[in-house]
This record gives structure tokens, C-alpha cells and sequence, in this order.
């Protein structure tokens, strides 16, 4: 929350869920912002997400297509949220390093080798099912050194690789926008990082059933991976690297909890 204020933003949720069913869910959960009764899915019809595959006179119609939208003061949209599968949903943190480059604040680790330091961390420390979070690296060259960019031929590039598993779903690595240098040794210009730069990669957590044997036991997932690359300076390449990258993150079920019946969403339409 103290991020979002420091954007100039303020958090809300609206649902088509009744006040009474909202107050107790927000009591329940220890919720401190606004949750906004939309009974008549006005609002969620005015910004186009009402989930058009539940039918009318079905108890869940109203309900929206999950996502988050930032909005500036005018209620025009800025950008949006929004996953393919209705069960997935972004991480606060990961929306805020997407839009202000914000630290999440989490465990970070610190890797060094003789050509450079890499700082990472994920956006979440405890995380659920269908949670979308990223992680992330900061990674600082050594003076005069630099890796090749992805895609570039004849070179070792960079690699960021996290190893698959059932328990999550990868997305696509994101690099910075490389630079062009020309190497005066190979009379060639190609594509490089130096200095400093940042690598992300979203993590789409998989479904309930699927981390049943982790909710069960230890509630603790371990991710790893691997930063691949090869350092040179103005007159040397240096032998390529592997170096092994873990996270470990809490993993916490889903709220299965109903509220009290009589303020469920069939003993509202009885009446």
C-alpha cells in the first residue's frame, strides 16, 4: 500500500458481491482499502469486463473478468492487467515494478564473479495458486567488460533460464534494449550490455490441485535457475559461465472460506 501512495495512486476493488458479503470478507482477511459493492455490475459493465460466459439469471451473472486497471484522476485508463485464464491474477508487487521500477522488498541475493555482481529477488515471498510474480535481476558489469545481447550470432549472448516445473509455467525473459559497440580487435559491432542493467521473468503459479503435495507438506517451494553468459573487455573474452541461481518462496492455499449463508449470493436471490 505505502508503494502505490508513493505513486500518487490509491488501491480499490470492486465486485459485484453484496456489502454485507464484502465487509465480512474484509474483516476476515484483515483488508485496509476500499472494496466497493457494485450489486448492478454498472461499473463493471462501463469498463468492459463483465463475464460474458455466465448467463443471465445464472447466481455468479455480474461477476467481472478479473484484472487491475490504473486509473489516472480524469477515469482514464492508463494500463491493464489482465490474463487469459480467469484464475490467474497479477501480484501487486510485479505490477508495480512493471510500471515505477519499485523493489518489492523481499529476500534478495547477491551473486559475485570476477566479471560482475547480480542482485535478485522475487516480487513475492509467499505466493498461491494462479499467482503471476517475477523475478528479478540487477545485474552490474565490472569497469570496461561486457556480455553479448540475446540473438547475437557468432558470440555466447546472455541466458536467463529458470528450470521448468510442474508447480509453475514460465513466461518470456525481458532484456533491456541493448547498446552497439564497435570491437576494434574482430572489426565488428554488435550488440552488448555494460554498466548496469535489470532482467525480468513473470512466474504464473499453477493450479490448486497441482501444488496439493507442497500445501500439504512443507509449504515451501524451491525455484532455481542459472545466468549463462560470456564477459569480455576491450582485448580479452573470457571463459564462458554458468552460475547457479534459487529462490524459495512460502506457498499458501487459496481462501476457501464462505461466508455466513444468510448473506450468500442464493439466499440474497431468495428473497
Amino acid at each position: 500500500m505505502e508503494e502505490f501512495k508513493k505513486q500518487g495512486l490509491g488501491v480499490g476493488a470492486i465486485m459485484y458481491d453484496s456489502q454485507e458479503i464484502l465487509a465480512d470478507f474484509s474483516a476476515r482477511k484483515k483488508i485496509t482499502f476500499p472494496m466497493l459493492s457494485d450489486p448492478g455490475s454498472n461499473v463493471i459493465k462501463a469498463f468492459g469486463v463483465l463475464n460474458t460466459f455466465v448467463p443471465a439469471g445464472d447466481m455468479q451473472y455480474g461477476i467481472p473478468f478479473p484484472g487491475t486497471f490504473i486509473v489516472d484522476h480524469n477515469g482514464v485508463v492508463i494500463s491493464k492487467y489482465f490474463e487469459s485464464q480467469y484464475q490467474d491474477r497479477y501480484s501487486a508487487p510485479t505490477i508495480l515494478a512493471r510500471e515505477f521500477g519499485s523493489p518489492a522488498g523481499t529476500r534478495e541475493t547477491s551473486v559475485k564473479t570476477a566479471h560482475l555482481e547480480m542482485k535478485s529477488y522475487v516480487t513475492r515471498d509467499v505466493v498461491r495458486p494462479n499467482l503471476r510474480f517475477t523475478v528479478v535481476a540487477n545485474i552490474e558489469l565490472k569497469p570496461k567488460m561486457h556480455v553479448y545481447a540475446p540473438g547475437v550470432a557468432d558470440f555466447i549472448p546472455i541466458e536467463f533460464q529458470i528450470d521448468p516445473s510442474s508447480n509453475f509455467k514460465t513466461k518470456p525473459v525481458i532484456f533491456p534494449k541493448p547498446e552497439k559497440k564497435y570491437l576494434a580487435p574482430i572489426k565488428q559491432t554488435v550488440q552488448v550490455y555494460e554498466g548496469k542493467f535489470q532482467v525480468t521473468q513473470d512466474i504464473n503459479m499453477a493450479a490448486n490441485d497441482v501444488l496439493q503435495p507442497i500445501l500439504s507438506g512443507s509449504k515451501e517451494l524451491k525455484i532455481t535457475g542459472r545466468l549463462r553468459y560470456q564477459a569480455c573487455d576491450d582485448s580479452i573474452c573470457y571463459l564462458p559461465q554458468n552460475v547457479p541461481l534459487e529462490w524459495i518462496v512460502k506457498v499458501d492455499p487459496l481462501d476457501r472460506d464462505r461466508v455466513p449463508e444468510p448473506i450468500q449470493h442464493k439466499a440474497a436471490a431468495a428473497k
